[in-house]
């Protein structure tokens, strides 16, 4: 499954851009945040890509979960979101 990361930087029209195209050629993919910036910027990225998506009349949903990712050595939480078609 491909992975989207996000930052507290992100453009939230640009990552999802990049989920609504990856959900076109796999029909899922992971979305992950490190962060409450990020978090914040990775719901309004998939709120965004479910609009695109329902132009086309493809419905998409998320399960969050929960990941351990390893950032310069150290192991942080992280969010994770598996969107994928309904």
């Amino acid at each position: 499954m491909e992975i989207v990361k996000v930052s507290a930087r992100s453009v939230p029209k640009s990552v999802a851009g990049a989920i609504a195209a990856v959900i076109r050629e796999n029909e899922e993919v992971e979305v992950q945040a490190v962060g409450a910036g990020a978090l914040n910027q990775a719901v309004k990225s998939i709120a965004i890509a479910r609009s695109y998506m329902a132009l086309t009349g493809v419905d998409i949903v998320c399960i969050p979960a929960f990941t351990t990712v390893n950032i310069d050595g150290e192991d942080r939480t992280a969010m994770k979101f598996i969107v994928e078609v309904r």
